[in-house]
């Protein structure tokens, strides 16, 4: 999975917990994102690992 894909399927997540809690707003979302990018570098640090393929292993979850 490429980041485009990645980030695809960020997008449908985010839009389907907006259709479903109606009261989170586009910071709370953005919150969210910023604490998976601090996740994904706590990971990298952490592992060693690079960030795709961090991502890689998420994605295939």
């Amino acid at each position: 999975m490429n980041k485009e894909q990645l980030e695809g399927k960020w997008n449908q997540v985010k839009g389907n917990f907006k259709q479903k809690y109606g009261e989170l707003t586009d910071d709370d979302i953005t919150y969210t994102e910023g604490k998976f990018d601090e996740m994904l570098g706590k990971l990298q640090e952490k592992t060693g690992k690079e960030k795709k393929e961090i991502e890689r292993e998420i994605a295939e979850w």
